[in-house]
């Protein structure tokens, strides 16, 4: 378990805007050169406004603490009763990110600063609240995916109101929504309101989570 967990907080991030990118975004080279000389453009979109910018970097966070967070969960509890279970919606939080990831380069968005304190501090929560059990584990993941089906649906209403709505990343954070819906709901049918001390944990998380977009948001 110990060297599970080193592995996971040792485990090297991609990084979300390579070299190559960089260079090409301010004028000094292509884009998307491989290793074998050929190029392959990364499609690049116009600037976003300040709502699509915000959102695109406050959601890359939360979808990287999302995925840490599973991330420690499995080191601790993987090979048990849940490990499928947690599996499956860490798969779909890799998918989350992933989009995530696309968009920061796509927009050249950004990302916010606090990307290394968020990846530690996820997984430090995943594994820390599945180290007290599989109902604290669900207790955090209900505390969590609470958080973030709210603000997804304030997003929507943002994007919703804006004069020019983004349809397609309307349509991303509403499929993601659901699937961190379908979280929270896993989490409550598998136990989360029997962990011990399950009010005072999940406020205490909630109000983490909340910081954490907070901050985010703006730098």
């Amino acid at each position: 378990m110990n060297g599970m967990l080193r592995r996971g907080l040792s485990r090297p991030e991609p990084r979300l805007l390579s070299m190559r990118w960089l260079s090409s975004a301010t004028g000094g080279g292509p884009a998307g050169t491989t290793e074998g000389g050929s190029s392959e453009a990364t499609p690049l979109r116009p600037r976003p406004n300040a709502l699509t910018d915000e959102i695109i970097r406050v959601d890359h966070a939360g979808e990287l603490g999302a995925d840490r967070i599973y991330a420690g969960q499995m080191a601790i509890l993987g090979h048990g009763p849940l490990g499928k279970t947690i599996g499956h919606m860490w798969e779909q939080e890799k998918e989350h990110r992933k989009q995530f990831e696309q968009l920061i380069q796509q927009h050249r968005v950004r990302p916010t600063i606090m990307t290394p304190i968020w990846n530690v501090a996820g997984f430090v929560l995943g594994a820390g609240t599945a180290l007290m059990g599989e109902k604290a584990a669900m207790a955090c993941t209900v505390a969590v995916e609470t958080v973030i089906v709210e603000h997804y649906n304030d997003q929507l209403r943002q994007i919703m109101e804006a004069p020019n709505p983004d349809k397609e990343l309307l349509a991303t954070i509403t499929k993601f929504r659901d699937e961190e819906q379908e979280h929270h709901d896993t989490g409550i049918d598998h136990g989360a309101e029997q962990a011990p001390f399950y009010q005072a944990m999940t406020e205490v998380i909630k109000f983490g989570c909340k910081t954490a977009i907070a901050i985010s948001k703006k730098i």
